[in-house]
């Protein structure tokens, strides 16, 4: 491995010490979460200019010296794709360690490749095809050989070219300052918080139940995330989501009937029936007032579907004189909530607003028009 092996106190305040004065560090991790609730870290990758080291927190039993790097506001951290990694950081510490520069991010606003992956990235910038043979690697297991080592090291090695790339073409284009608030977002803890009582509503399939089959959804999801959590195991090995959908779906007032439900095992049964029908119980005799209730779904009619369309007319024609993807400007469920009133889009904030985002308002606010000139559309403000 072109790099270091830290898996001693020692070596670790050594390498810390040879961090201390970066301006960047390029990081990555290598985690596995296929037995767990909370992801379990197995390696740490860093590198700056100089050198790059893959640190071994399975042989450490302190990170301190390179948390304290980690987190110091000085200190750039460079990623790519970067929210798995932060979401292990703000686990470690309560906190995320920034300022970030994702690559991702700003491949999405250089033309680089939508939402596009590390490897594919390298190979663009770089000409470096990126050995994969260690892709389904158990980080957890050791030794690491030789290989793996390699694999892990060049997730940081290349991280720093393309970081300077990036960079210095968002510098040339005047658009590293568009980035501000997208990286600023990627360090808010409310990204990385597990919040029971929401849990329901990333259950595919929750908009099927109605009135207090919804509150007992929110009751049972809320409990398995505790149990999850506390008990660090994946949710679906507590009960899946289809489950729970069943459980909400049919409500069932007592044990005869719980034995019933498609997909409930009997060692959950034995462990957690009671608590289960307690949950039932109470979520249905809740008030109808504080019963959970999914967003209205309004279809458009065939007029706005045609604004929206001219909408995203407007995004596509400014996404591709700005080289920029025009999804990563706004998707089509974007203009639809902007049309229904809703502000809350990201094409109304920062960079994205400047680039499309203002014209878009002036269109539905009917003080911009589109016209076809000469083979090509172009937008013209109404007299």
């Amino acid at each position: 491995m072109n790099g270091l092996y830290i898996d001693t106190p020692e070596d670790l305040v050594a390498l810390c010490n040879r961090l201390y004065d970066s301006a960047w560090i390029a990081l990555d991790t290598e985690f596995i979460r296929e037995r767990t609730y909370y992801p379990q870290l197995c390696l740490v990758q860093v590198a700056n200019e100089e050198q790059v080291a893959c640190i071994d927190p399975l042989a450490l039993t302190d990170l301190g010296p390179l948390l304290e790097i980690l987190y110091d506001p000085t200190i750039t951290k460079v990623l790519h794709a970067a929210h798995q990694d932060l979401e292990i950081f703000f686990n470690l510490r309560g906190a995320l360690p920034c300022p970030v520069f994702d690559t991702q991010l700003a491949a999405n606003l250089l033309g680089q490749g939508e939402q596009v992956g590390y490897a594919a990235l390298v190979k663009a910038l770089l000409g470096v095809e990126l050995d994969k043979s260690q892709t389904r690697t158990d980080w957890s297991r050791r030794p690491l050989d030789s290989a793996q080592l390699s694999y892990a090291a060049d997730d940081v090695s290349y991280l720093r070219e393309v970081y300077h790339l990036q960079r210095a073409e968002l510098e040339s284009r005047n658009r590293l300052a568009w980035l501000t608030d997208d990286f600023r977002e990627l360090c808010n803890p409310a990204r990385y918080q597990v919040h029971s009582q929401e849990a329901w509503q990333r259950i595919k399939g929750n908009q099927q139940l109605r009135g207090a089959q919804l509150a007992v959804l929110r009751a049972l999801a809320a409990w398995r995330e505790e149990q999850a959590s506390t008990r660090n195991r994946p949710r679906k090995w507590i009960l899946g989501d289809e489950v729970l959908l069943e459980l909400a779906r049919h409500s069932p007032p007592n044990g005869e009937a719980l034995q019933r439900i498609r997909g409930l095992e009997p060692a959950t049964l034995r462990r957690h029936g009671q608590a289960l029908l307690e949950l039932i119980t109470a979520a249905r005799h809740q008030p109808r007032d504080r019963w959970p209730r999914l967003p209205p779904r309004r279809p458009l009619s065939p007029e706005q579907e045609a604004l929206v369309d001219v909408m995203m007319a407007v995004v596509r024609l400014r996404g591709a004189q700005k080289g920029i993807s025009p999804q990563i400007l706004a998707s089509r469920k974007d203009l639809e909530r902007l049309l229904t009133n809703d502000q809350d889009v990201p094409l109304l904030r920062g960079w994205r607003a400047a680039v499309a985002g203002h014209e878009v308002q002036a269109l539905l606010r009917g003080e911009l028009r589109l016209e076809v000139s000469a083979g090509e559309l172009r937008t013209v403000a109404m007299a």
